[in-house]
């Protein structure tokens, strides 16, 4: 299903939702978090401290992985994983257009009640 702007210009919900959905889980929510610092971090550092085993850690990676929220980098016998921001500025975007759309709506129906 297409959203489109009054303008004709369409909102591009397509990519979020794929984003949405990897980050509609705890661990994988946590992961970011980790992650989101700036620091690269290995499968055994982001298991440490943790109750999950280094294939659960590394499942929920491939998930962020496939959205491209986090990338892996080879170093040596390990791979080290960091976060790129991109896919969640482009749902920030869409959420804030959403968002836009909703308090315009909103306003039109107070217009109209109190007319």
């Amino acid at each position: 299903m297409s959203h489109k702007r009054r303008s004709g210009t369409s909102a591009r919900p397509q990519p979020c939702a794929p984003v949405l959905a990897a980050l509609g889980d705890a661990t994988r929510l946590s992961l970011v978090a980790k992650l989101s610092g700036g620091q690269p971090y290995s499968i055994s550092q982001l298991t440490r401290g943790s109750k999950l085993t280094r294939q659960a850690i590394t499942k929920h990676l491939r998930v962020l992985e496939n959205v491209g929220i986090v990338h892996s980098i080879r170093r040596g016998r390990e791979n080290r994983f960091h976060f790129d921001p991109q896919p969640i500025e482009g749902m920030k975007e869409y959420l804030e257009f959403v968002s836009k759309q909703w308090d315009q709506t909103l306003s039109r129906l107070k217009s109209f009640v109190e007319e």
